[in-house]
């Protein structure tokens, strides 16, 4: 039976994690297929729960599903309990192992320390918990959450024990964690208000978790003002590989990851 992997999300489609994960596997010689996996909320967790007889060694997990996930695992690492939230599932041993490759995933991003920052996290869904946590963890000075909805973000700060900041202020880190940007034909001025930084000087560091062929806007706003930007793309590579070691063993060869990335989906 063919070792299998994949990643469950609803929709999918337009996952970018077949095509990374498939010169990875090639270069590591090993003969493994990485498919998406359509998977309504309604059938999640029945079908996670038996994938590992058709010859799953693992699947990543996305939208609308890390809860979910969270909640089926037999066991949890320590960062998927304290985040609340799976992105990883290993079958192993006959159990369903839980893991949030995010948190890793993102600071492995970064590619800076940010012991001592003062850090703002726009957002305040399940991508903003894993930030914000790992944020927090890596010593960070201060870790204010801001949302559109005040509510959420008082919510979340106070389950990870941060600040929320009823307007974005100004930071060594702002990391969006937003859909502003996505749709990348928005102006920089939209967005920025969109996101409350208006008025709000650019910070040494900005990361968009959105990306796409073009800069976004908030990205295009935060390099004018001399910022360091980092964007999604490299953190889907970095928690994809975080994923992949845990699958393999071995070492994620980067460089074919990111060459993955940067296709575009295919049906």
């Amino acid at each position: 039976m063919q070792t299998m992997l994949g990643v469950a999300g609803w929709p999918v489609a337009h996952s970018r994690s077949p095509a990374m994960f498939a010169p990875a596997l090639e270069q590591l010689g090993l003969d493994w297929r990485y498919v998406r996996l359509p998977l309504p909320p309604e059938r999640f967790a029945e079908t996670a729960r038996v994938l590992a007889a058709s010859g799953y060694r693992g699947i990543n997990v996305t939208l609308p599903h890390k809860r979910a996930a969270h909640d089926l695992a037999d066991e949890l690492t320590d960062a998927a309990a304290a985040i609340g939230a799976v992105n990883t599932l290993t079958y192993a041993d006959g159990r369903i192992e839980g893991d949030n490759s995010d948190a890793g995933g993102f600071l492995d991003a970064l590619g800076a320390d940010p012991a001592g920052w003062r850090c703002v996290v726009l957002g305040a869904g399940g991508s903003a918990r894993a930030v914000v946590w790992a944020l927090r963890e890596a010593g960070a000075a201060e870790v204010s959450i801001w949302n559109r909805t005040a509510e959420r973000a008082a919510a979340l700060a106070g389950d990870l024990g941060v600040r929320h900041a009823a307007t974005p202020e100004a930071a060594d880190l702002i990391v969006n964690c937003t859909s502003v940007g996505i749709d990348q034909s928005v102006g920089e001025a939209e967005a920025v208000a969109a996101v409350g930084l208006a008025g709000v000087d650019p910070p040494a560091r900005f990361f968009d978790l959105t990306y796409g062929p073009e800069p976004t806007p908030l990205g295009r706003w935060a390099a004018a003002g001399g910022a360091t930007v980092g964007d999604g793309l490299e953190m889907l590579v970095r928690q994809g590989a975080r994923s992949l070691e845990r699958w393999t063993g071995a070492p994620a060869p980067l460089d074919a990851m990111r060459a993955g990335a940067r296709l575009r989906p295919s049906p």
